[in-house]
């Protein structure tokens, strides 16, 4: 048995597989709670992962007790870029800035200026998500607790540091910090330099099929394993949802709608992207990169969306049906975090424009899931502008049960959608993939292969003017909103003096 766990923004969920991939059993933890004190501002507490862990496998010891006893490797996921600062005992400073945090423009702009080269070394242009740019505006704003910095790790690191005491990363994962040399696939001394941060503060660093360290034994005992499970190096939920699809050859690539979309593309060397806002990181898997855009809002919006009109998001999108229809006349702007890519803009907002008294919960409802499927292809035709070819993408994450949202946003990219079975499970179920090769020293081409494929969704080909020409009219509003975005935040801003 094979024990992939997965730290998201929004919780935790685990996953057994047995020798053969099926899934034995899963769990989630409770939902994650994200503290926003400051517009831009996204914390979250490590004390939260660490119990969401423990509930997550406390559960499967209780469902599924056999199984978890026969585990030999567990692999790790999680969310990206959060800086989870540690002091001497490894206790945490502060809560840790999450990767939709946007408060760190500024330092975005002092690092390009230190290495004016960045792009070429780490793989992208600095934003404000990336940890580099979150230590050094600890640095500038919190000098007490940046002097006690001794270690920086990742969420999923800090989860490896309390489930076997090693300081510990992979290659994908950390390759997003901005402090790697991606083509090197190694820490560089130049880019810690330029944020005032030393190789000692760094964990070190595997390749994702690498086995870090063991189990502790009380843990192993808590759950009932009466051996040692190896703990693979793992990597990014973006990287390990790949993983889980079988996405590591050149070309191969997927859509991701979860809390965040995504927009991942396999390739076999580094090639940074210099006009635009996208990644290029290391793979899960030794020798392999891949290529990168995130919008930072996807399914959220949906949520958001779901609190708004006080009803369940499930059945919001059910009330559309399974087809689509002429694109809706309002224009929903799914920035609710600023936007991250391909363009990086963290003064931008979300907004709904061109409501009516009509404007009902089913037109509100098309207007998001439109607006994240127009975000994906801004994303898309800047992955062609580079020469990257998206023909066909495999469909992950919670928002690939939507049939009509993924017919949306085939129409907009032009692609063809292959949903794979259990395609929610992917970034847990690529973990638990990366632990069964740290085990047993399988081969990645043995272990990694692609999955059978649940339904196939394609272009709506008479709608795809209709929607080409919605885009245009988003993209063309999106100066005007970045405008008032901007307006408002000095409004808000000067509101806050006022009443202090």
């Amino acid at each position: 048995m094979y024990l992939g766990i997965d730290l998201g923004t929004s919780g935790v969920k685990s996953v057994l597989i047995d020798d053969d991939q099926k899934l034995v059993g899963e769990q989630s933890s409770r939902p994650l709670d994200i503290s926003r004190p400051h517009r831009g501002w996204s914390e979250q507490q490590p004390d939260l992962w660490w119990n969401a862990v423990g509930e997550s496998l406390d559960g499967l010891a209780a469902r599924h007790g056999s199984a978890l006893a026969s585990v030999h490797g567990i692999g790790l996921s999680g969310q990206m870029y959060g800086a989870t600062v540690l002091d001497a005992s490894d206790r945490p400073l502060r809560p840790a800035i999450l990767w939709n945090d946007t408060r760190t423009e500024q330092q975005c702009a002092d690092l390009e200026m230190r290495v004016p080269d960045v792009c070429s070394i780490a793989g992208r242009k600095p934003t404000p998500g990336v940890t580099a740019t979150k230590l050094a505006w600890i640095r500038d704003n919190e000098p007490e607790v940046f002097r006690q910095v001794e270690h920086v790790l990742l969420p999923k690191d800090y989860i490896r540091l309390l489930l076997s005491g090693d300081k510990a990363s992979d290659m994908a994962d950390s390759s997003g910090t901005m402090w790697m040399n991606v083509a090197a696939r190694d820490w560089s001394d130049r880019l810690l330099d330029a944020t005032n941060m030393q190789r000692r503060q760094m964990p070190r660093l595997y390749e994702g099929t690498e086995a870090t360290g063991q189990l502790r034994r009380e843990l192993a005992d808590r759950w009932g394993i009466p051996g040692r499970p190896v703990i693979a190096a793992g990597g990014g939920d973006n990287a390990c949802g790949a993983c889980g699809t079988g996405v590591v050859h050149e070309g191969e690539g997927t859509v991701s709608l979860g809390t965040s979309g995504v927009l991942f593309v396999a390739m076999h060397d580094a090639r940074p992207s210099h006009e635009h806002a996208i990644e290029t990181l290391c793979h899960s898997v030794p020798g392999v990169w891949h290529q990168m855009s995130v919008i930072l809002s996807a399914t959220s919006c949906v949520n958001w969306l779901s609190r708004l009109v006080k009803r369940p998001a499930a059945e919001l999108i059910a009330e559309l049906g399974t087809v689509i229809n002429a694109p809706s006349p309002v224009v929903f702007v799914p920035f609710l975090d600023g936007c991250w890519s391909p363009r990086s803009d963290a003064e931008i907002r979300g907004a709904l424009i061109g409501l009516q008294h009509s404007s009902g919960d089913e037109e509100l409802t098309r207007a998001v899931l439109q607006g994240v499927a127009f975000a994906l292809l801004e994303c898309a035709e800047a992955f062609r502008s580079t020469g990257t070819s998206i023909d066909r993408l495999l469909a992950i994450g919670g928002g690939s049960r939507s049939d009509i949202w993924l017919s949306m946003v085939s129409t907009c990219l032009g692609v063809e959608l292959r949903v794979p079975e259990a395609s929610e499970l992917g970034a847990a179920f690529g973990a638990a993939r990366l632990g069964m090769i740290a085990a047993t020293g399988a081969s990645v081409g043995d272990v990694l292969k692609p999955p059978k494929i649940n339904r196939t969704i394609y272009p709506v080909q008479n709608l795809a003017p209709a929607y080409s020409d919605a885009y245009r009219t988003w993209l063309s509003v999106l100066p005007e909103v970045r405008r008032v975005s901007m307006a408002a935040s000095v409004e808000g801003s000067a509101r806050n003096v006022l009443r202090h």
